[in-house]
């Protein structure tokens, strides 16, 4: 069932109209553009501003989203009513045209196309030329005096409609036309004569009848009441759910249908298609980009059937044309205060808008694009700080090709081919040309690059999981380069140098052939395809980005620390402008291969005295780590967390054990060999626990072998003593992780204060000191005012909060289970879903949330300057660090690369609350 939730929109706000023209539907929202666009989705709300402001725009009709809703939980049926009142409304259009739908002197003909309220690229059905049929053919032929156009248009709209409306594929109609060019010996579709076109018509129609078992409707009344209901149905076609559940879009909101009178760029020579965007989407550059055909229809530009051409010849070869395109282009953007995208018609030299909407763009693309926006003054510095996805800026930090080493390859003969720069980025992987096989190497984490003569809808599995994308045709707005560039995704498009042989799976590019498996390199910045694989280096921060995230900085409340283990990690997080660390795990530190025999050593001791010795051994390789922590972040807090898993972690695995001392007896090997791997094994046996992950480590490790923290305690204080010598500021707080008692931490504080000040007393210089727990147990969330009479520090351990709040092991629930519940499960044959988000991912507000509320509310009674954080991989995620701004916390923690998403997403949270406190 289809909700209607969500939707604002009243019956009484419009009269009870479900269906209205382009020319009066901007009065009934009183300029509410964002109501207009819940109500007649994102392209009929842009039909409709654009023709209130005077753009030239084929006049049309809008069916509201309340519509697809009702069809959907009706069971798929129309509403009732509906299409007489569609039916009404084109007799406005007839009004407007002097045209008569289904006329066999003067017929109207139409597009029908979907729109809702959120932008879902070529994820939703569209069908051109409605009104087509064995009459007004022949009456289209007459008024243009062009037997050809009239033609190609009819075969064009059997193509869509058999394909859209009666489910054919669109491979059986591809297949007859590319063997009619061949029987006709030409390359391209606008090759075709008029002959050849009624000849392909007449094979369309067969098909129809044969795959459908029923004549092609001449019944243009028909025609339009199946495509508006293949509308409503694409709303629920696999490709478009993916879409919505990929981008986190609403599947209860529905799309609106749009009827618009057809202009046609297949005309003659003074008509063309296009679509153009009022700034470079890869770039951000303020320039018109975009592509355009001549003597084509829409579908030829995005499905890159043919390589189109630049947006800028236009200015020599339709000069009027494009000097209007530009004045257009200019009103809308500054209309809209957004870079927007627009598909346009020219027909006999008169140019139509059909679409305009806010156009998508790269990462790079829509940074510059919103600094630029506020230096012209069009928006303000909050506006660009709204503007900017927080994950996007990932896409920033991604690596690039380096310059150098691709110069080498290119002196070595790797430079396959070159096509269109389609989306920036590095991209390096095995050619798969099946998007299925793209999807399940993906899932193995096998990194594919999706080779494509074209990319259509239906490929949209296959290039999400893609490092990038490779297309022999298409253009710069093509399928391909559009997806691509919204995800983010390098995209090298329209490389035509590429013989594409998907029978075979090979490429062939002169006397090279490339093969399925094989590696090759993309570079989506230049459009560079090389064999094998190219070095990358880190990309830098570009102007744009770094006066962005200064905004971001000024506008937030909380802190944004870095979770970093190694001085490395510290000075990463520390370029991109992390306050300081919220989680360093100190295990890490002894999983390096010149300390894990020290630290097996130290578990296998027998006596309390050998453990020391061993520990001994790490104490002064823990201080010096944190010597090169505390001089990186020189004056701000670092939170070291001890010791928390389990000590079997540092040991080999019990089953590798078992396997080698059976072959050693098997091999006969014996004496102090054989008994040295008998003892290890055996250590690892009495280590072994049902539930390690609720067993001994975190502060029980601690206090049953307290000799462990004590060693850590002294190597942070003797670390912090020798950098302050230094003239350095240091600022440790020391974390006890795993706390539900109270009782615990408070004998855990205990032992290592003592260790603590005798350093500080041996020293004779003062270290200000914090000492806090991770809060990552229900029970301490719910006891958290005992706790903090012993904690001057919490930080929200949000991982392991999230296991015990669901009861989930993560490992196995990812694996297991999580996917079924975000996929749905099977009830009554529908699918049912049971979580809306990975809660590892997305942090669960109704109930870790909850939670978290819980102990900060206890934490303030009994500290009222208790400093409050969450250092869990939520700290990096947008959409839970605006609950952690909600609930009051004092910063979030996250890995170094994700510390500029922390920064904006911070920005965006403290935003939000502002507006919802006015």
């Amino acid at each position: 069932m289809i909700s209607a939730e969500g939707s604002r929109l009243a019956k009484k706000e419009l009269d009870g109209k479900r269906v209205l023209s382009f020319a009066e539907a901007h009065k009934y929202f009183d300029g509410d553009y964002a109501h207009m666009r819940e109500a007649l989705g994102g392209k009929g709300a842009g039909l409709a501003e654009m023709t209130a402001g005077g753009v030239n725009v084929p006049p049309g009709l809008t069916i509201t989203t309340a519509c697809c809703r009702e069809y959907h939980n009706s069971g798929k049926k129309m509403p009732d009513g509906l299409l007489e009142e569609v039916f009404q409304g084109l007799k406005s259009i007839e009004s407007i045209l002097n045209k008569k739908f289904g006329d066999a002197k003067t017929p109207l003909l139409l597009s029908v196309r979907s729109g809702a309220k959120f932008s879902m690229p070529g994820m939703m059905d569209t069908i051109l030329n409605l009104g087509l049929n064995d009459q007004t053919v022949a009456a289209l032929a007459a008024i243009t005096k062009n037997d050809r156009f009239a033609w190609d248009s009819y075969r064009r709209f059997l193509q869509m409609y058999g394909n859209v409306v009666l489910e054919i594929s669109k491979d059986n109609f591809e297949d007859l036309l590319e063997d009619k060019k061949q029987g006709s010996g030409v390359e391209s579709d606008a090759d075709l004569q008029a002959d050849d076109l009624k000849a392909l018509v007449k094979q369309f129609k067969d098909l129809i009848k044969q795959r459908s078992g029923r004549e092609f409707p001449q019944d243009v009344k028909e025609q339009l009441i199946g495509a508006i209901e293949a509308v409503f149905r694409s709303w629920n076609n696999n490709r478009a759910i993916y879409y919505r559940n990929l981008n986190k879009i609403d599947h209860n909101l529905g799309t609106a249908v749009n009827i618009q009178a057809m202009v046609f760029g297949n005309l003659d020579e003074q008509s063309a298609t296009g679509v153009c965007f009022t700034r470079d989407p890869s770039s951000g550059k303020r320039e018109i980009y975009g592509e355009y055909l001549t003597k084509a229809q829409g579908e030829d530009v995005v499905a890159g059937t043919r390589t189109p051409k630049n947006i800028k010849e236009m200015e020599r070869e339709m000069p009027a044309v494009f000097k209007e395109l530009l004045l257009d282009i200019d009103r809308l953007e500054k209309f809209y205060k957004e870079a927007q995208d627009i598909e346009f018609t020219i027909e006999h030299g008169r140019l139509y808008l059909l679409q305009t909407r806010t156009g998508k763009r790269t990462a790079q693309a829509a940074v510059k694009i919103a600094v630029d926006m506020v230096g012209e003054g069009l928006i303000t510095k909050e506006d660009a700080i709204r503007r900017v996805e927080p994950a996007q800026l990932n896409q920033l930090l991604l690596p690039s090709f380096d310059f150098e080493k691709k110069k080498k390859a290119i002196a070595e003969g790797k430079l396959v081919a070159k096509g269109l720069n389609a989306s920036p980025g590095a991209a390096i992987g095995k050619i798969v040309f099946d998007p299925a096989e793209s999807e399940r190497l993906a899932a193995r984490n096998e990194k594919v690059i999706l080779v494509r003569v074209e990319t259509c809808p239906d490929d949209i599995h296959g290039i999400v999981p893609a490092q990038g994308v490779l297309t022999s045709r298409g253009g710069m707005t093509s399928h391909a380069a559009v997806v691509a560039r919204g995800m983010g995704k390098p995209c090298v498009a329209g490389c035509e140098a590429l013989n594409i042989n998907l029978a075979k799976e090979e490429i062939s590019v002169g006397s090279e052939k490339l093969k399925k498996g094989d590696l090759i390199s993309i570079d989506g910045s230049t459009g560079e395809v090389f064999k094998g694989e190219l070095a990358t280096q880190q990309s830098g921060l570009t102007k744009e980005f770094k006066t962005l995230l200064e905004w971001a900085d000024k506008t937030r409340r909380m802190k944004v620390r870095a979770n970093a283990d190694t001085p490395g990690d510290a000075k990463v997080a520390r370029d991109f402008g992390a306050e300081g660390i919220g989680l360093c795990r100190t295990e890490h530190m002894f999983m390096a291969q010149d300390r894990l025999p020290a630290m097996q050593e130290m578990i296998m001791a027998e006596t309390l005295d050998q453990r020391k010795a061993a520990l001994a051994k790490l104490l002064p390789m823990q201080c010096e780590d944190f010597k090169q922590i505390f001089r990186v972040m020189n004056g701000l807090p670092v939170t070291i967390r001890l010791l928390d898993p389990p000590l079997h972690e540092f040991l080999p695995k019990a089953e590798e054990l078992i396997e080698e001392v059976a072959t050693m007896r098997a091999k006969g090997v014996s004496g102090a060999k054989l008994r040295d791997k008998e003892i290890l094994l055996k250590r690892v046996q009495d280590l072994k626990e049902a539930n390690p992950m609720m067993g001994l480590r975190g502060c029980r490790l601690g206090l049953i072998y307290p000799e462990i923290n004590k060693m850590q305690v002294e190597a942070i204080i003797e670390a912090a003593i020798a950098v302050k010598k230094e003239g350095i500021d240091v600022i440790p707080e020391i974390m006890i992780p795993l706390v539900g008692e109270a009782n615990e931490l408070a004998a855990a504080r205990a032992q290592l204060e003592a260790v603590a000040k005798a350093a500080i007393k041996r020293s004779k210089i003062d270290i200000a000191y914090k000492v806090g727990t991770m809060i990552e147990l229900p029970r301490a969330c719910m006891v958290a005012n005992e706790i903090a009479v012993h904690a001057e520090f919490f930080s929200f351990g949000t991982n392991d909060l999230t296991q015990m709040t669901f009861g989930f092991s993560r490992d196995d629930a990812e694996g297991k289970i999580l996917q079924r519940y975000l996929e749905g499960i099977d009830v009554n044959g529908s699918k049912s879903k049971i979580l809306g988000a990975n809660p590892f991912e997305v942090l669960d507000r109704a109930g870790v949330g909850k939670l978290m509320k819980m102990a900060i509310e206890y934490g303030l009674q009994t500290r009222p300057d208790l400093k409050i954080g969450i250092c869990g991989e939520h700290g990096g995620e947008p959409n839970s660090i605006n609950f952690a701004d909600q609930i009051g916390l004092d910063y979030v923690s996250c890995s170094p690369f994700r510390i500029p998403v922390a920064r904006l997403a911070a920005a965006q949270a403290k935003l939000e609350t502002v507006e919802v406190d006015k």
